[in-house]
């Protein structure tokens, strides 16, 4: 499978298993979950086929690990628009966790933290260099750096997705740093 196909398989994959299921008539069970032949039969019947072997090629050579197969069924591990509950644990955070973002969008977090926005929960990275590229998918990046430990140890609670994205309500202005690298 070419590098075009398997980005565009991933695409597919991820709009319709974290925001847009209906569009194709299929439903998500509460966890997020669909048998993955229903997703194959739904996807072909309107106009995007691809077969279980391309499906299992994006699952596997995907970098940021986004979807999960458990038996016959997948879903998307994170990111999500729509209402599901992922069933991830509270997790303890490492002290330091990042934030990818844009320049244009400072002056709002500035003022109101970080917010989930469309998604359920705000998605921070363990590392500056995943930071790094997830802000870069929206121009020049910006990396915040949040005090994770700091926010555990005030109650702020924690997840983490099985493909390493940390995730948390919010995160209030006082526990980021703008240009402090840790």
């Amino acid at each position: 499978m070419d590098e075009r196909r398997t980005v565009k398989v991933s695409k597919y994959l991820s709009k319709h298993l974290r925001h847009q299921p209906e569009r194709i008539g299929i439903a998500l069970d509460e966890a997020g979950w669909v048998e993955i032949d229903t997703l194959i039969a739904a996807a072909a019947a309107h106009g995007f086929g691809f077969t279980r072997e391309e499906l299992d090629h994006v699952v596997a050579t995907n970098d940021k690990r986004r979807f999960a197969v458990d038996g016959t069924r997948i879903r998307a591990s994170q990111g999500h628009s729509i209402d599901v509950d992922l069933g991830l644990p509270p997790a303890e955070p490492p002290a330091w966790l990042y934030h990818g973002t844009v320049a244009r969008h400072l002056d709002a977090i500035r003022a109101e933290g970080l917010r989930p926005m469309d998604r359920h929960a705000v998605h921070l990275s363990p590392d500056r260099e995943t930071a790094t590229r997830v802000g870069a998918r929206r121009g020049r990046p910006v990396v915040l750096t949040v005090d994770a430990g700091a926010m555990h140890r005030d109650g702020h609670v924690f997840h983490v997705s099985p493909n390493g994205v940390w995730l948390t309500e919010t995160v209030p202005p006082r526990y980021l740093r703008f240009s402090e690298r840790h």
